[in-house]
């Protein structure tokens, strides 16, 4: 059922969740983009206004083939939606005129009026973002939207990272940036063309996760994360711990994702326990770093940095995970806070090791990722 919303800009993102169960991978970037595609466009103008949409939201030829349908799905809708709410109030004695605003500028584009009054335009506000707000304080109501969005997220992030390109002198994939470039001097004259091939990705990414008590509002969310870049990016190995760590790549691969996180709690690998990092990164050592950790692969350590374990230990296998890997990069949540210090003493022993000490406490952070990777 599509909810009503009395602003052109709550439609809009609305209309978005909307695609999402339509099967569109829209995360927040796409709605933000669009928000503010209102800005340089006639919007009271439907044909415009939907060219729009559809310009920021389809991503495949498929999607562009459904989305007039779609569009005009939704917003007969909603214009139902309206003119049963102004009938109701007519209907309940309510005085001409007294629509709020928001309600009369929604109504005034839905019936394509296109008079030069000023009316209320789409706001985007970035504390209206869910991308923006931490994990650990979404409300009950958002947090299917949220997984969403990190679905979103996720698998855009893994096809980056799984898509380079290398010059090549045969004819292949035209490079329109080098192409631009190395035609300049020609006054514009795209004499000389450069081409580009699909690069081998040799990259390997193994990720440790910490499902401990500590880390009971991110778990759900960071594993939703982790499941989506799976599914597109194949190098990927990854493993849960807490007082002991356990390999869920098979869980995570073999399951959808609700069915993965009931094994996961089933399995009694110590979900919401204490948590022994050191003891846990030491297994990872002992029985799988030899065929899994060289110089092509990046390890990914998810956690708050509280440990009750072993310290000399978590110092060791630090230390071997720094040399045999390209890279190890550390999201903590509580680093998010602006007065946050790595204090504790598992964080303080992991630092020197660590290559990228980054906050994960929301979508923004997630988003961040890609740079590192």
């Amino acid at each position: 059922m599509i909810l009503r919303q009395t602003s052109l800009s709550g439609n809009i993102v609305q209309f978005c969740r909307f695609l999402r169960q339509k099967g569109f991978a829209l995360s927040a970037e796409e709605e933000a983009t669009a928000l503010k595609s209102l800005s340089f466009i006639d919007y009271q103008s439907q044909p415009v206004f939907r060219l729009a949409l559809k310009a920021v939201l389809c991503r495949s030829k498929n999607q562009v083939e459904e989305f007039d349908a779609l569009f005009s799905e939704y917003w007969q809708e909603i214009s139902q939606a309206v003119d049963a709410k102004i009938k109701s109030k007519a209907a309940s004695g309510a005085k001409p005129g007294t629509n709020p605003p928001s309600f009369q500028a929604l109504k005034s584009w839905l019936n394509g009026n296109n008079h030069q009054e000023i009316e209320q335009t789409a706001a985007y506000s970035i504390h209206q973002n869910l991308s923006c707000q931490d994990f650990s304080q979404i409300p009950a109501d958002d947090v299917a939207e949220m997984m969403k969005i990190i679905k979103a997220l996720s698998r855009r992030l893994a096809g980056q990272a799984s898509r380079r390109y290398e010059k090549t002198t045969q004819i292949k994939q035209p490079d329109l940036r080098r192409t631009l470039r190395k035609n300049i001097r020609l006054g514009g004259e795209l004499m000389d063309i450069a081409f580009r091939q699909p690069k081998r990705n040799r990259l390997k990414l193994v990720v440790l996760c910490d499902i401990s008590k500590s880390m009971e509002l991110y778990t759900a969310f960071l594993l939703q994360f982790i499941y989506s870049f799976g599914q597109v990016f194949r190098h990927l190995e990854t493993f849960a711990f807490s007082t002991s760590l356990h390999s869920i790549t098979s869980l995570l691969k073999h399951h959808d994702f609700a069915h993965a996180l009931q094994a996961l709690s089933a399995q009694n690998y110590g979900l919401q326990g204490g948590t022994k990092i050191g003891e846990s990164l030491h297994t990872f050592i002992t029985d799988y770093a030899a065929r899994l950790l060289d110089k092509r692969t990046i390890v990914l350590i998810l956690s708050d940095g509280w440990d009750t374990g072993d310290i000399q230990l978590l110092e060791q296998s630090m230390k071997i995970l720094q040399q045999k890997a390209k890279k190890v990069i550390w999201l903590n949540p509580l680093a998010g806070y602006a007065g946050y210090r790595p204090e504790v003493a598992g964080m303080q022993t992991a630092i020197p090791y660590i290559n990228v000490l980054a906050p994960v406490h929301n979508v923004d952070s997630l988003r961040k990722l890609a740079k590192w990777l």
